[in-house]
């Protein structure tokens, strides 16, 4: 019921923008080539279902597999950063700069070297591996000093200081980062079949976006969006939930608020 009743206000405020959204394009008659209401919106997104539906599932697919390679990536090399210092002194720069690359510049020169489909999963898992790593990394080292002493003091070894002292306390940071890498995934994923177009292969969103746009197909370009925002949503409100699952009987930040 305390879910529903945090849902309701961002809800009835949607709800009143498209209401705005409608009354001002009748109101003022644009027409849909301009600005499209969301009535005609929502109509193009049924009657084209057929075209937008399989290069959604194209788009989510790429996401989640570059996503997946992201976290199976940023946990063990923050695990071995946590483990041997030195290799985070050396290495981490190397994540700053792909970091603080824009990958819209990457992408061209990873479709020389690799093959389309390769170079547009490469370019989800960049975008999406840094936060992973960065905040892994921050939570593994944040253990309590008191407590890391205690471990020493015990004889603990390295591995068990890790999994028993460390780990627990890096997971509220994991999940932060895994919920920024969920919605940069798919930026990585849209901008990446941007660059790639009919070489990519497969044709996901980002390319029925710009397909559209050729048309002058108005509706179907802001249909296309309107699914993008709505996968980005749903990433973030699973990684959330999935956070909270994770966290709530032991963590302040998921603790329920009375």
């Amino acid at each position: 019921m305390k879910a529903l009743r945090r849902a309701v206000p961002p809800v009835l405020a949607f709800i009143g923008f498209l209401v705005v959204w409608e009354a001002i394009v009748r109101a003022a008659n644009i027409p849909p080539y301009i600005l499209p209401p969301p009535s005609l919106i929502g109509t193009t997104l049924v009657a084209d279902r057929a075209i937008l539906l399989p290069a959604l599932w194209v788009t989510l697919t790429i996401t989640l597999e570059g996503l997946a390679a992201a976290t199976l990536g940023g946990v063990l090399i923050a695990i071995l950063f946590a483990q041997w210092r030195w290799l985070e002194r050396a290495f981490l720069p190397f994540a700053v700069i792909l970091q603080v690359t824009p990958i819209i510049a990457i992408a061209p020169l990873l479709l020389i070297y690799c093959t389309p489909a390769t170079a547009v999963l490469l370019c989800a898992f960049l975008v999406a591996f840094f936060p992973i790593l960065a905040n892994t990394t921050l939570g593994l080292a944040s253990a309590e000093r008191n407590l890391r002493d205690l471990f020493t003091l015990y004889g603990a070894s390295r591995w068990q200081t890790l999994w028993l002292l460390k780990a627990p306390a890096a997971l509220p940071f994991f999940f932060a980062g895994l919920r920024i890498g969920g919605g940069l995934a798919l930026i990585g994923a849209i901008a990446a079949e941007l660059t790639a177009g009919t070489q990519g292969g497969r044709t996901g969103l980002a390319f029925r976006i710009v397909e559209a746009g050729y048309r002058l197909n108005i509706p179907r370009m802001f249909a296309a969006l309107t699914l993008v925002a709505l996968t980005g949503i749903a990433i973030y409100a699973a990684l959330a939930v999935l956070s909270h699952w994770a966290l709530r009987h032991w963590h302040e930040s998921a603790a329920e608020t009375p």
